[in-house]
């Protein structure tokens, strides 16, 4: 099965990805030994062309990154048709012990790799690149992520076999079993758009403070990762049963399919971009220390949690859009409209 086209496409992204990080290593130790504006020696302009090329070529290995978690999410979809049993994703990363953790690590590496790439695109507006050490350091941290989420996506991909009988995504969504992905089903419905609700609204209150005053970026980004949380336990328990107009089914894998419209795009998209950017506003918030960056740094932290709040309304207007027009009714309208993100209580 690895010679699926978008297995093969992931399989060279990911082993490209790392082997350019992990060549990436030896110069960013160098510049954490030896980086010194000050000093004219020929071994630091060197090292100052080479961080050209080194963090252009970083910033398209990571960009490949971010587009590389979508296509392995759409790949386990598409090929859950080849094995028995399966009817999404849900049922294709079952398929053998390191699917799940394959999926969990590239998010991991989504989420570091945007906020490298934020690190990134501060530090080239100081005249004097401030955060050279920073994000070189945190290089550091990134390269065995990335290694780590490619070794296991090659030991999924390696381990597929299709005479094994996949879970189905209803055995495992459906409210009724005890497996642990299954504790978030069992959630109310109603606790669930609460609590989002409540973090939705938290959040885009926070953002309006922040680009009022420019205080309070990192409140915002640690903000942003909660709401990501709840947003997919929001999925799981109330917002994919609107969608089914199924009770008993939460799979929120299912939703990315074409018989439901690939909603799940619309939402899943607008939720790690939002959350991406609000964590990268909280870089560019703490990149204003620097005194070359004074200006630069609140600005593009703007930049960041303005576009963040705009992904978490574009979210909760999905949400809203999706429940509404459902002929599922789980809630009492009146109930239902006062806990919905802009409804009245």
């Amino acid at each position: 099965m690895v010679f699926q086209p978008a297995i093969i496409a992931l399989l060279l992204a990911s082993m490209v990805g790392t082997l350019m990080v992990a060549a990436s290593v030896p110069f960013a130790v160098g510049v954490l030994r030896r980086w010194n504006t000050a000093s004219g020696s020929e071994a630091q302009l060197e090292m100052e062309k080479r961080t050209y090329l080194v963090s252009t070529l970083l910033v398209v290995v990571l960009v490949s990154e971010l587009a590389s978690l979508v296509l392995f999410v759409f790949n386990a979809d598409r090929m859950s048709s080849l094995f028995v049993g399966a009817m999404c994703a849900v049922g294709t990363l079952n398929v053998n012990e390191f699917g799940f953790p394959a999926l969990y690590l590239k998010m991991v590496v989504f989420f570091a790799a945007s906020v490298w790439l934020v690190l990134n695109h501060v530090d080239s507006r100081g005249y004097d690149y401030p955060l050279v050490r920073v994000k070189y350091g945190a290089l550091l941290v990134l390269a065995p992520l990335m290694a780590g989420a490619a070794g296991v996506q090659l030991a999924y991909f390696l381990g597929l076999r299709a005479d094994v009988i996949a879970s189905c995504c209803s055995t495992l969504f459906s409210g009724n079993t005890q497996v642990t992905s299954d504790k978030l089903a069992t959630m109310a419905p109603e606790a669930a758009l609460a609590a989002l609700t409540l973090a939705l609204a938290a959040v885009l209150v926070l953002g309006r403070r922040v680009l009022s005053s420019g205080k309070g970026a990192i409140v915002y980004a640690l903000a942003s990762g909660l709401a990501f949380v709840v947003a997919l336990e929001a999925v799981v328990a109330a917002i994919s049963v609107y969608i089914y107009e199924m009770p008993q089914h939460h799979c929120p894998f299912c939703i990315l399919k074409g018989e439901y419209g690939h909603v799940g795009y619309a939402l899943y998209l607008s939720l790690f971009a939002a959350t991406a950017l609000g964590l990268g506003g909280g870089v560019a918030a703490l990149s204003a220390r620097a005194s070359s960056l004074a200006e630069a740094g609140p600005r593009i932290m703007r930049r960041c949690v303005g576009a963040s709040m705009a992904g978490f309304a574009l979210f909760a207007a999905v949400t809203v859009w999706l429940i509404l027009r459902s002929h599922l009714i789980l809630i009492e309208p009146e109930r239902l409209l006062s806990i919905l993100p802009g409804g009245q209580p």
